[in-house]
């Protein structure tokens, strides 16, 4: 395996060098106010969006650029943390990381892994599979990363920004050009949980993207509140672990029907945000009001087990801790249970992010710049930012903090603007370079005037032509 590995690798070598043209580096070093070098490009988050931006990036020549992630190295991501089904969703042909480079596509790692005759004989993509082939991508690509360093605000500095990160207990600033904000389900908001399940001890409930210990739920019966893929997830996996699982949707029937199947060509994923607003609204409000659904092996998982049992039409009118335990109380009657996993979702709020929080209140939401019908519209929705071309933050009240569109957003919460993107396998060969295409926009502009000088005094001859051998005519 490691020979078939290593030669895949020269292969990847050699494709990109065989298409690097032009190799001439543009963009001259900066110094920062601290006397520190200045980055090109600041990523945030080294998961599957990052690693592909920084390499996209690469391939402009974009070279002075760090990733930086809160995680240990190999925790990036969901894949080795919260994600907790057996495989991808995505069908196997699905590229992403690899930019349409046929040698670092999932396919030719698997094959160099695993042989012609798994890959031809696989359904879908193994989860830890999936981490594992991101890890070689982030390795064979060059992309520099610092693991274990928290991104806590930004500011402006001048013409750059000034990121205060946290590493070790201890604070200092980064200063780059542009950042790009590649934070995954979180990236505008939190995670959220129904008031009256966030009120319940925090040894009683959780929400699918914490750590759980499912070893200990063995025997005792779990409530699940959600039906989507990640809720079902969370429930086969404790199922699996020995508990009498309840799930509970307060729709009439679960969603079988996976919208984003629907969307994914290349027509829709390039030219989505090339819409006027009343048409992207209307798209996105139509697929973000659908829970994602979820496969058929996703529910048998679940569905195997006769402690599995599954409530429709069932939303829970109240919740309460009573003794050691869980009561809750839905149309149908009240249930007890020992503990709660909520798969409820995300909500845009960039007052809870850290890094959003000191300019969080001007940053241009889809509610300030769109009023949709009213039979269109939907407030969470209307919370989304609605961003520029190449996924940069827009001011909602201009001149206040114009600094802000140097901030790009390469993560779920550019879906309202940009459809599967940042966080999306299947997006991630039109909205890479989309991405990239906007911070490249952004740094040329920049040094449009540095250029036209060194262009007026560019004076490097191609040619030698001897004197002799030019005859001279004089005028007159």
């Amino acid at each position: 395996m490691m020979d078939t590995l290593a030669r895949l690798e020269e292969d990847v070598r050699r494709d990109l060098a065989r298409i690097a043209h032009p190799r001439q580096a543009w963009l001259t070093p900066r110094r920062a106010p601290d006397g520190s070098d200045t980055l090109d490009v600041l990523i945030v988050g080294a998961g599957q969006g990052g690693i592909a931006a920084a390499f996209g990036l690469k391939r402009e020549r974009v070279d002075n650029v760090l990733v930086i992630d809160k995680a240990p190295e190999g925790r990036e991501g969901p894949w080795r943390t919260y994600a907790r089904m057996p495989t991808l969703r995505s069908p196997k042909d699905y590229t992403g990381p690899d930019l349409d480079i046929p040698s670092l596509t999932y396919e030719a790692w698997h094959t160099a892994r695993y042989g012609a005759a798994h890959w031809a004989a696989l359904d879908l993509i193994g989860r830890e599979d999936w981490a594992d082939y991101l890890d070689w991508v982030r390795a064979v690509t060059g992309t520099r990363v610092a693991n274990g360093v928290e991104l806590i605000g930004i500011a402006e500095a001048g013409a750059l920004l000034r990121a205060t990160v946290r590493q070790g207990g201890a604070e200092r600033d980064l200063y780059a050009r542009r950042i790009v904000l590649a934070t995954g389900q979180e990236s505008g908001g939190r995670w959220t949980l129904p008031p009256a399940v966030d009120a319940l001890p925090t040894d009683l409930r959780a929400h699918t993207c914490e750590e759980i210990d499912f070893a200990a739920l063995a025997g005792k019966t779990v409530l699940v509140l959600g039906a989507g893929a990640s809720a079902f997830d969370n429930a086969a996996t404790a199922l699996e672990a020995g508990a009498r699982v309840h799930l509970f949707t307060r729709r009439d029937a679960v969603q079988v029907i996976q919208p984003y199947r629907a969307i994914t060509f290349r027509g829709f994923l390039r030219h989505l945000a090339d819409l006027d607003d009343a048409w992207r609204w209307r798209i996105m409000r139509h697929v973000l009001s659908l829970r994602e659904g979820f496969p058929q092996h996703t529910y048998d998982r679940c569905a195997r087990h006769d402690s599995f049992t599954l409530h429709a039409g069932a939303p829970w009118l109240s919740v309460a801790a009573e003794g050691d335990g869980v009561v809750i109380e839905t149309p149908r009657g009240r249930m007890r249970g020992d503990y709660v996993i909520a798969g409820t979702g995300i909500d845009m709020d960039f007052a809870a992010r850290p890094e959003l929080a000191r300019f969080g209140h001007n940053i241009a939401t889809w509610g300030d710049r769109y009023a949709p019908p009213p039979e269109e519209a939907d407030p969470r929705l209307g919370r989304y930012p609605y961003l520029s071309g190449g996924f940069a933050l827009e001011e909602k009240r201009p001149g206040e903090t114009p600094w802000i569109r140097r901030i790009h957003l390469f993560a779920i919460a550019s879906t309202m603007s940009f459809g599967p993107s940042g966080s999306s396998i299947n997006a991630m060969t039109t909205a890479v370079p989309r991405l990239v295409a906007g911070v490249t926009e952004g740094l040329f502009r920049e040094d449009v005037p540095a250029f036209y000088e060194r262009l007026l005094a560019y004076d490097v001859p191609q040619a030698v032509v001897p004197e002799e051998d030019i005859v001279h005519h004089g005028g007159g």
